[in-house]
């Protein structure tokens, strides 16, 4: 039941570190990548889309972004949302498909983005310190319902606490990673 309950609560902690993962792929570095746009939301038809699933996105270049839309009546509608994703890019569209050239970082650019990486990687941290406090609840009440002793109680706990901390660790060596990368000139 205990082992049960900390494989759970590994697996959501794993979670929280992918979805930063995921988001730190979406922060540029000054070098071209899809992931920089690929979750651009596209009014597609009224619908919001991800870029992703209405353009194969390439990387020809070290800084430029190719974009070929599957459909070529939406490379307006393209153009238009990555405009307005505020990510600093100036799309160009040559009627085929759509062409982002990646400007080089001023070191003001840099120092935010870091900044970026330090509030998402706190945010992290609280996600993880909310999925221990949900496990520990769960374990007082498997002890008020007597299904485990006051010692099984007091060993999950520590594991648990070891189990949080190794995740905060991996999240902050993730954040030191792209803070790094960032930085790099």
């Amino acid at each position: 039941m205990i082992n049960d309950l900390l494989r759970e609560t590994e697996g959501r902690m794993n979670k929280a570190i992918e979805a930063l993962e995921e988001e730190f792929r979406g922060l540029r570095t000054g070098r071209a990548t899809p992931a920089l746009i690929e979750r651009v939301m596209v009014d597609y038809y009224g619908t919001p889309t991800p870029l992703k699933q209405l353009a194969v996105i390439s990387a020809p270049e070290p800084q430029l972004l190719l974009v070929r839309p599957y459909d070529p009546g939406s490379l307006g509608a393209i153009e238009k949302a990555i405009l307005q994703a505020d990510l600093g890019f100036n799309p160009n569209n040559d009627g085929r498909v759509v062409r982002v050239p990646i400007p080089r970082l001023t070191e003001e650019r840099r120092r935010e983005m870091v900044k970026q990486v330090k509030r998402r990687v706190e945010e992290a941290r609280v996600a993880l310190r909310n999925v221990r406090r949900d496990a520990l609840n769960d374990l007082r009440e498997f002890e008020e319902e007597k299904l485990i002793s006051e010692d099984e109680l007091k060993r999950a706990q520590e594991d648990l606490q070891k189990l949080t901390d190794q995740m905060i660790q991996q999240v902050d060596e993730l954040g030191e990673r792209k803070e790094q990368e960032l930085l790099e000139v």
